[in-house]
């Protein structure tokens, strides 16, 4: 980039031509000052200074330098024989050096002014181009290092060292900014190595089905065994591509809204799965007050159906479920279960994170449920946490709904 095309030097041009406007301002307004008020200033020095009486002692000279029209200024009588001069003489002699004094004070009064304001001027200069470098040398700073990010040193922080000011906050959204980056671009990594792990798995043992259990001369019956196991896997490959599909959705936000009877989803959804709680031996209890929300009812059908069947397939024989809704508390499922540890909790939101291994076992999940939760959760501008329970094992899981418009 040119010189004179940097936002330094448009700084600096703009901080002289201030300088130097209110420079020359100044500098007129003195000399124009002084000009009204040096002839009067002068012509009472000099009438105080050289009276009348003494003004016979001038040379000669200086009455060749009298003013046109004086000897018509002076009385018709001649001249006292006593030497003196005439009033009328003394008042041009007295106006001449008042003049001669003023123009000769002018004179140098505008000589060192100009040379004051060719000096003001060039300092100006200066002390604009070093002030515009210190005002832009935070944000040469960002400069620099958002040219040298990449996705390898997202961790990389501005902390800029300066008072505080726009510059200063500047700095620190951007630092914030880059975290978040930061966040998202690992989060995107381990979701894409969690993905490709978890569709590989299905993808080998539908291989090592048909390889092992195909093979030679295979049975009726072997080849029923089969086709069940193929089905199965095909079921759980369903199921995981279903869920990025929908995660993926959801992170898109939004695209219609309606008002949707939060309350009314949640009886649903749990009459859905009361069999399904049954055949576990787990019990769900319903504590709903109304609560409507702008958003996506198949979303947000998802979301309770996710949370409820987290509650009751994370579960324990004789466990229970309780859910709950309402304006103040949002959506909350509390179930009980295996002891969660307070760390682990908020790493559940993560795709594909468990609390314990995968076993492949039938009717395992893929480990989706809670992200997609959040994702969906963070669509409709809510928020969802989760909290290991104290007593009894299990999970508190909230999504608080910000307030709505009636």
């Amino acid at each position: 980039m040119l010189p004179f095309r940097s936002e330094r030097a448009r700084l600096t041009a703009l901080y002289t031509g201030l300088l130097v406007l209110a420079g020359a301002l100044l500098t007129g307004v003195v000399y124009v000052l002084v000009e009204e008020s040096m002839y009067s200033t002068i012509s009472m020095a000099v009438t105080t200074a050289v009276p009348a009486q003494r003004l016979e002692r001038l040379p000669s000279s200086w009455q060749t330098a009298l003013p046109t029209g004086v000897s018509s200024a002076a009385p018709a009588s001649p001249a006292p024989s006593t030497g003196t001069v005439v009033p009328g003489e003394a008042l041009a002699i007295t106006r001449t050096l008042s003049d001669a004094a003023e123009s000769a004070a002018l004179d140098r009064l505008l000589t060192v002014s100009v040379t004051v304001f060719v000096c003001y001027a060039i300092l100006s200069l200066a002390l604009a181009w070093w002030t515009a470098g210190r005002v832009l040398r935070p944000i040469a700073v960002i400069t620099e290092t958002a040219r040298r990010l990449s996705g390898e040193n997202l961790h990389e922080r501005i902390a800029l060292d300066a008072p505080p000011g726009e510059l200063k906050r500047l700095a620190d959204t951007f630092d914030g900014m880059l975290g978040r980056m930061e966040r998202l671009v690992s989060a995107q990594q381990r979701f894409a190595a969690n993905a490709a792990h978890e569709l590989r798995t299905p993808l080998a043992v539908q291989r090592a089905a048909a390889e092992i259990g195909l093979g030679g001369d295979p049975t009726p019956e072997r080849v029923a065994r089969m086709r069940s196991k193929l089905i199965e896997v095909a079921d759980t490959s369903e199921r995981i591509i279903e869920g990025l599909l929908l995660l993926a959705a959801s992170e898109q936000g939004l695209k219609e809204r309606r008002r949707v009877p939060v309350d009314e989803l949640a009886r649903q959804v749990v009459a859905a799965l009361d069999d399904e709680a049954a055949e576990r031996g787990v019990h769900i209890t319903v504590r709903t007050l109304p609560l409507t929300v702008d958003g996506d009812p198949v979303l947000l059908e998802r979301l309770l159906h996710n949370l409820v069947a987290n509650a009751v397939r994370h579960n324990v024989p004789g466990g229970r479920v309780e859910v709950r809704t309402g304006p103040d508390i949002g959506i909350e499922v509390t179930n009980t279960g295996p002891v969660v540890p307070s760390a682990t909790v908020p790493l559940l939101f993560e795709p594909f994170r468990r609390l314990n291994e995968r076993t492949h076992a039938p009717g395992e999940g893929a480990g989706l449920g809670l992200s997609i939760v959040d994702a969906v959760a963070r669509a409709h501008g809510a928020e969802a946490t989760a909290s290991a329970n104290p007593e009894g094992g299990g999970l508190t899981v909230r999504v608080v709904f910000q307030p709505t418009a009636p």
